[in-house]
């Protein structure tokens, strides 16, 4: 199959499709992050405040609400996938493509406390399968699924660090071996890889900057110790309990619902924005903290993690993971991002215990919490090795640990909760 023509039109097709698809991707994440500031800066400082008031979230959420409503029940795709089925599901196609995008732009600045991973992987579905009809190919279901799905590795390797950690994604979450997996992994990684070059720069060019998840400032460096892994391996088990728990609800919610979606979509979104104000009243902080996907709040807490009291880290969890779980069941994003803080929120609450370092809290936090909500430790491992950069040699032993007791023990919580709706698989192929 690798020699064959048609796959190397197909290979040919995905190089192409990579750069076109990273300037889709920026666009779009640059144009939230726009509305984002707009929305949690520079209205509230017109209106005379420097930081959100706590009330703020109620009105934002509540529009949210409003808006996605009618994108839920009367568009095509229904606003993209329910993100408490993680990244799986088929692949969004053109049809469907303007509700996701729409959905997202119109409610994630907002405050919907999800992050813009699934959105931008639809938008890297959508737009390869549009590109294989204007080719003439449609009729090819095999081929449009395969590019389908390098649309989408494309798309998230914008803001997963590179096209590696995009592949290692793919390779674990599509549960394939074997000759079939290499015949997938090719079209991925030449997508991902031609597009990263919009990002990372080619010869003169320099790039464009993408809000992609980093964490440009790290606590000093620490070799973990036997404290670490003695506080460490429990605090994952926590992490994994509370994520686990946190999808749960997002399941009963989707339970709820199914009737009276409009209404209770609404509702929804005002309980998000109830959960938000309240951890602004607690702990007197701004409550763009505990909204939006967590990304700039996880940057500011690797950064300076002795600038957030311990009751504050336990209110954010307790606030923000309470609003999480009724989002992923109601409301349209990517579930990660959230998930990342919260477990980093955990750990470093955990890291004043004896014995327990600040930099391996930080690092077990981020494997712990994307293992727990993907069902993928490699992957987990691997975003949590790029996330802390020169420090990952030190911590990947932790890093590891961490990953595969957050996985088992997501997994046994699971299988002692009863199921109330299927659910796909959480890969980028699924």
């Amino acid at each position: 199959m690798l020699l064959s023509p048609g796959y190397r039109r197909l290979l040919l097709l995905c190089v192409l499709l990579g750069v076109p698809i990273a300037l889709a991707c920026f666009f779009f994440v640059g144009l939230q992050h726009q509305l984002q500031h707009w929305v949690w800066t520079s209205l509230p400082e017109a209106a005379g405040y420097d930081t959100p008031p706590w009330w703020w979230p109620l009105p934002a959420l509540v529009l949210a609400g409003l808006i996605l409503a009618p994108i839920v029940t009367r568009m095509p795709g229904a606003g993209g996938h329910l993100p408490v089925n993680g990244l799986g599901g088929p692949p969004v196609g053109p049809k469907a493509l303007p509700g996701a995008v729409l959905a997202a732009l119109a409610t994630l600045p907002l405050g919907v406390v999800l992050g813009p991973e699934a959105p931008l992987m639809a938008v890297g579905s959508g737009l390869a399968l549009l590109a294989v009809r204007r080719a003439g190919a449609g009729g090819d279901q095999r081929a449009g699924a395969i590019l389908a799905t390098a649309g989408s590795t494309a798309a998230i390797s914008t803001i997963l660090g590179g096209p590696v950690a995009a592949a290692v994604l793919l390779i674990e979450g599509a549960g394939l071996a074997g000759a079939q997996m290499v015949v997938l992994l090719l079209p991925c990684l030449l997508a991902s890889a031609t597009g990263s070059l919009v990002f990372t720069g080619f010869g003169q060019w320099t790039g464009l900057k993408i809000g992609a998840l980093a964490l440009p400032d790290l606590p000093p460096a620490a070799n973990p110790d036997a404290g670490d892994f003695l506080w460490g391996v429990p605090t994952a088990a926590l992490i994994a309990v509370l994520t686990t728990l946190a999808r749960e609800l997002g399941h009963r919610t989707v339970s709820w619902t199914r009737r009276h979606t409009a209404a209770r979509t609404v509702a929804c979104a005002t309980a998000v924005g109830v959960c938000v104000a309240a951890y602004a009243l607690i702990t007197g902080r701004s409550p763009a903290e505990a909204a939006l996907s967590g990304q700039a709040a996880l940057a500011q807490l690797a950064a300076d993690p002795h600038a957030w009291p311990v009751g504050a880290l336990i209110a954010l969890v307790a606030c923000k993971g309470l609003a999480w779980g009724i989002a992923l069941g109601s409301l349209r994003g990517g579930p990660i991002f959230p998930s990342v803080l919260l477990g980093t929120a955990t750990a470093m609450a955990c890291s004043g215990l004896p014995g327990f370092g600040v930099t391996p809290a930080l690092a077990l936090g981020v494997a712990a919490a994307a293992a727990a909500v993907t069902g993928l430790p490699l992957s987990s491992a691997v975003l949590a090795v790029l996330l802390t950069g020169g420090d990952a040699y030190d911590q990947m032993p932790l890093i590891v640990t961490a990953s595969v007791v957050s996985f088992i023990v997501s997994q046994l919580v699971r299988r002692t909760e009863p199921e109330t709706a299927p659910r796909p698989a959480t890969g980028a192929a699924a």
